[in-house]
């Protein structure tokens, strides 16, 4: 047997007499939703500033997180050394680098950092110590395991 389901916004109080006239055409209340607004509660749509970045002093405007930066150039590194993910997140670990939670970083945690780096790689690519940074890379050959 099909079900049909309408979810119905209420604009006001709860009637009784709608819900006697829904009975009536067979409907029957599966749910009830309910909710009320919290007196100095932050709204929930808040989201984290992108990584790299950190709410500023003054609390409007967003500033550099210099840790957070460093994760992404050494990131942007080890990718363009063709680096699987997992032996980024190993130098990642190995080099004391956490995630945003404090966590050890993992190829899946590497991965899901792809869309932040493609913004902020012309950032990167533009720092003056990144030109140094490649150097070095090629200089001292491949860091991947063979």
């Amino acid at each position: 047997m099909a079900t049909e389901r309408i979810r119905q916004k209420l604009s006001g109080p709860m009637n009784l007499e709608d819900v006697h006239r829904y009975e009536s055409q067979g409907w029957r209340a599966v749910s009830v939703e309910w909710e009320r607004e919290l007196a100095g509660a932050a709204p929930s749509s808040v989201e984290a500033p992108p990584f790299g970045l950190q709410v500023a002093k003054d609390c409007a405007t967003l500033e550099e997180n210099p840790t957070e930066n460093e994760i992404l150039s050494t990131m942007m590194e080890l990718i363009i050394q063709d680096g699987p993910y997992s032996f980024i997140a190993e130098q990642l670990n190995r080099r004391g680098f956490v995630t945003r939670q404090g966590a050890k970083w993992t190829a899946v945690a590497v991965f899901e950092m792809l869309p932040r780096l493609i913004e902020a790689g012309p950032k990167i690519f533009s720092q003056k110590d990144w030109h140094e940074r490649r150097q070095r890379s090629r200089t001292a050959g491949p860091t991947l395991p063979i």
